[in-house]
């Protein structure tokens, strides 16, 4: 089996989107040759809102190139998926998925260090760009949603990079796993206490505590986030 690598690297500016007072960088755009990651993610990227995107644990989003032909079973010949990027993805990697990569990963790419931070909540800007009502539903069940990581080594990234796993400390807690804390209909409570022992960034620790008090009731479908219900501050780095 060939080793995992970079298929494309994407970086975007901050647009408004069709919604009176929202903004996104979703619409990212492949780039060539070496790009200067730092530790708030790849260089010339923007996030509209840095509540929920962007900064330490959140810098650079990662998604498989093989979720694409799936996608395009379920979707058809989709406009969108006529190109890496779509899923507003900086790095769409070969050979890695939710399955795969597990909380805590460390991979060497390029002259970077990445360390895997937590799995990705889709939000409503997927269902604009794909003019997909469900679109946000539709990742979730599938838990086809990438996965984001910090930056640990700063350092140029390329197209082809090889990445190359240093450190796995918790090998038992793919990505998948902790996405279905959040996605199932029910789910163990013991596992959950378990999920909170891990260690998780501050807003995912927040989430998985108050599944834990309602684990029949998933906190997957917050209006903001899946239906967009308020405006967001268009900021810059």
């Amino acid at each position: 089996m060939s080793s995992p690598r970079i298929i494309a690297i994407h970086t975007g500016r901050t647009a408004p989107l069709s919604r009176p007072g929202t903004f996104s960088a979703i619409d990212k755009l492949p780039r060539t040759g070496p790009v200067a990651v730092g530790l708030l993610g790849l260089d010339d990227d923007e996030q509209a809102d840095r509540r929920v995107h962007g900064g330490h644990d959140k810098a650079i989003l990662a998604y498989s190139h093989e979720h694409y032909a799936t996608w395009r079973t379920d979707l058809g010949d989709h406009a969108r998926l006529g190109r890496t990027g779509a899923f507003g993805e900086n790095l769409t990697v070969t050979g890695l998925d939710e399955h795969t990569v597990c909380l805590g990963d460390r991979w060497c790419v390029g002259a970077a260090l990445l360390e895997v931070s937590q799995g990705r909540q889709p939000c409503w800007k997927l269902a604009e760009r794909f003019a997909i009502d469900d679109m946000v539903q539709r990742v979730q069940h599938t838990l086809r949603t990438g996965w984001y990581c910090r930056v640990l080594i700063p350092g140029p990234v390329a197209a082809g990079d090889t990445l190359v796993l240093e450190h796995r400390p918790h090998a038992v807690w793919p990505i998948h796993r902790l996405m279905q804390l959040l996605y199932s209909a029910t789910v163990d409570t013991d596992e959950l206490t378990v999920a909170l022992t891990l260690p998780l960034p501050e807003g995912w620790r927040r989430t998985l505590e108050r599944r834990l008090l309602r684990p029949l009731a998933p906190p997957g479908d917050d209006a903001e986030r899946t239906r967009g219900h308020a405006p967001e501050p268009q900021s810059r780095p």
